[in-house]
């Protein structure tokens, strides 16, 4: 589900062009054992409506779809009642409902990769190991800049769990949607003087809090953005106004020297089967798509190791295979991942598979890293996760699923 049009689509495009030009590498390739990869797009704009629309309308055809990736929070909340009935998968890798990684509750949700409890808690400890020590963050105040849908208050829980811990103040600014208008926001921000500014938006949202930030002062070294927050468009048209803003990079930043963006140079673009621009291959979010499309493949071939190599998977084998997925080094490596991700392992139990990030920091002209491989305390997280799962399944009459149903 894409937005190439809206307020989103600076952001939404790239995503969209990755995610294709990695299905049509698979096919180039042969297909996942020989079976061709067919996709259909539908474009949301990014409005959850729209959303629902487009996958009542999608999901029945090609014999039923196999997975969806609804790429919107907002979306992901709406179909999550809606995927176990007609057994489709939601891959939400990066976003959705961060207790959807519990799949003893949540069995057809898979926040591959990370949620944003996982970055609300990177990016704690990062600017806690800054100040020489979470310890050192008591009497500190953290303003999170939040778009103000699902989305923007996922990671609050988290942030008010670690603000209980450790004693600083967490400051809650919400922005309206599409965010052009944050004038009071940082008038606040001026006024209140945080240590540290988290950004939470997306699309023009994030390019609007930079400017918004370079007009009142406020110093772009002191702010980390979530990892929608951290990519070309958010920063080219401040340019040298956002030097030294911080974003969390999930696992991959801009890889354009990755084995991956070469491969789809020369087999995808040097064919003239190229989505969007050549110079667009390997900027971060053509990467976050690109690595989307690789988990949904990934999760197929899993699945065709059970059910049969060179089969067309339903939607409930592909379920089977995305909570197995055992995607570790070499595997990544030979499919062209080298330096852009780290394992991923599921079961039934964890939907997530992965919590690691780094941070990158923009430098006036691009990306670099800025800090090593950072990992989330699941000790934290973990007990919340159930919890969120637990009220959410009472709410919904659910029970968690038996271990017997692990093998299913």
């Amino acid at each position: 589900l894409v937005y190439r049009t809206g307020a989103y689509a600076p952001n939404g495009v790239p995503f969209a062009n990755g995610y294709v030009d990695y299905l049509k590498l698979v096919n180039a390739k042969g297909g996942i054992n020989g079976v061709k990869v067919i996709w259909e797009e539908c474009e949301t704009g990014y409005a959850t409506d729209k959303g629902v629309e487009c996958y009542e309308r999608l999901k029945g055809k090609n014999g039923g779809a196999t997975v969806f990736q609804p790429l919107s929070t907002g979306i992901t909340f709406a179909l999550t009642e809606k995927a176990p009935v007609d057994k489709i998968p939601l891959i939400t890798s990066g976003y959705g409902r961060s207790e959807s990684a519990d799949g003893m509750v949540f069995k057809w949700n898979f926040p591959l990769v990370g949620t944003y409890w996982v970055a609300a808690d990177i990016l704690t400890q990062h600017v806690g190991k800054k100040e020489g020590g979470l310890d050192k963050l008591k009497g500190k105040k953290i303003a999170l800049v939040y778009h103000d849908s699902p989305y923007g208050k996922e990671p609050i829980p988290l942030l008010e769990e670690r603000s209980k811990m450790h004693g600083f103040e967490l400051e809650l600014l919400p922005v309206t949607h599409p965010g052009v208008e944050q004038k009071a926001t940082w008038l606040k921000i001026r006024q209140s003087r945080p240590d540290y500014v988290f950004l939470w938006g997306w699309g023009v949202m994030n390019s609007t809090a930079l400017k918004e930030a370079v007009a009142t002062g406020y110093p772009r070294e002191k702010m980390y953005g979530v990892w929608w927050s951290g990519a070309e468009p958010d920063v080219k048209d401040v340019g040298a106004g956002a030097k030294g803003y911080n974003a969390l990079a999930m696992q991959h930043g801009a890889e354009p020297n990755s084995k991956i963006a070469q491969d789809i140079l020369k087999m995808v673009h040097d064919k003239g089967q190229g989505t969007g621009p050549r110079d667009e291959v390997g900027q971060v979010l053509y990467m976050r798509g690109l690595s989307a499309a690789m988990l949904a493949v990934e999760g197929v071939r899993r699945a065709q190791e059970r059910f049969g190599k060179g089969k067309v998977m339903t939607g409930e084998q592909a379920r089977w295979g995305y909570e197995n997925l055992a995607l570790d080094q070499k595997t990544l490596d030979a499919l062209g991942f080298a330096g852009v991700m780290r394992p991923v392992s599921t079961s039934c139990a964890d939907h997530m598979g992965a919590a690691w990030a780094r941070i990158h920091t923009w430098d006036g002209a691009k990306w670099n890293f800025t800090s090593d491989w950072l990992q989330a305390d699941m000790q934290i997280i973990n007990p919340m996760v159930k919890q969120a799962a637990d009220k959410y399944a009472g709410e919904k009459k659910l029970t968690r699923r038996p271990a017997s149903d692990c093998q299913s």
